[in-house]
């Protein structure tokens, strides 16, 4: 996957924004009682906000200690798949709860259930969601646009040399 600190920039993007959008749109039909057309735009309003944090949150605060356990659950000889699901599994294990928390203090209404109840409730929800996302849709549409994108341009290089 990403090789340079500007590959895992874009990657970085490319997957807060995939996985952002889908939840922001998973939790506003929870709250509205059902998907419809118009979550899809009415997403893009927390989009806005909630994207810039998710990216800053994952590169900045969270990247290094999703490596350092993934680096010890993984051996040498362990099949590329269990290393994506792995971490991807980890990533989502770190994210959910810190964006569910974000998401607790920007949107929901806490007074009443308080902070940590809502915060909790809100990560139970969006934990399955976040995880399946990931794994079985999210991740590997961004993994083969990425692939997509970068190793096109390193073809290119070696076709030119």
């Amino acid at each position: 996957m990403p090789k340079t600190k500007f590959q895992n920039i874009v990657f970085a993007l490319m997957m807060t924004f995939i996985m952002v959008y889908a939840m922001i749109c998973y939790n506003i039909a929870l709250n509205i009682g059902g998907m419809t057309n118009e979550v899809f735009i009415m997403a893009l309003g927390e989009l806005k906000l909630m994207w810039p944090i998710a990216f800053v949150l994952e590169v900045f605060v969270l990247e290094r200690a999703v490596i350092y356990l993934f680096e010890r659950l993984i051996d040498d000889h362990m099949p590329l798949l269990w290393m994506i699901l792995i971490r991807s599994s980890l990533t989502v294990c770190l994210m959910c709860p810190t964006m569910s928390f974000v998401a607790t203090l920007l949107f929901k209404d806490y007074a009443q259930a308080g902070m940590i109840g809502t915060w909790l409730q809100v990560s139970a929800l969006n934990f399955p969601m976040a995880l399946a996302w990931q794994i079985f849709f999210g991740g590997p549409l961004v993994r083969w646009i990425f692939r997509l994108i970068f190793e096109r341009k390193s073809n290119v290089v070696l076709e030119c040399e």
